[in-house]
């Protein structure tokens, strides 16, 4: 039975070639369903896929082929926590090295146009730490990333 809350994001005849990469780089992802239309439609045709169901870090997707009209932009992302360097390099290089593009403060975006926050816990935890000196440092040093580098947060939180 599908998820009574999905997330469906819209592409331009790529939403399968986008829920394999998904799969492919992230844990707890895979494509679950393919779905063609039974019958022509405006940025299609009959047999064309149409849907694809599909988990991203365990959360329920549609992929629906709608064509050029709309676009993805920053005002929608997934948050990626990370727990180290690797994992935040893994992520990152995987979406950037596959057509992407680097944006600013961990922010980057898929070839499909799709944005993608990949944040390190220690950040998280930096930029809300109880004595405002240094959540400061952090999110200062944060605000002159791309790429997120652990060390330099946990440099600057120690001050």
């Amino acid at each position: 039975m599908p998820s009574k809350n999905t997330i469906c994001l819209w592409y331009d005849g790529t939403a399968l070639e986008a829920a394999e990469f998904y799969a492919s780089v992230f844990p707890d992802s895979h494509v679950d369903a393919v779905h063609r239309a039974p019958a022509d439609f405006p940025s299609g045709k009959r047999g064309d896929v149409l849907t694809v169901e599909f988990t991203v870090l365990g959360i329920p997707c549609l992929g629906l082929n709608g064509g050029p009209m709309f676009k993805h932009s920053e005002a929608f992302s997934f948050q990626v926590a990370t727990d180290d360097q690797a994992e935040t390099d893994r992520y990152w290089n995987a979406i950037v090295g596959h057509g992407g593009q680097e944006s600013a403060c961990g922010w980057c975006k898929d070839q499909w146009g799709l944005s993608w926050q990949i944040t390190p816990r220690v950040l998280t935890a930096a930029i809300a730490h109880p004595d405002p000196a240094t959540a400061r440092r952090a999110f200062e040093a944060m605000m002159e990333m791309g790429k997120i580098d652990v060390a330099a947060i946990e440099a600057a939180v120690r001050g």
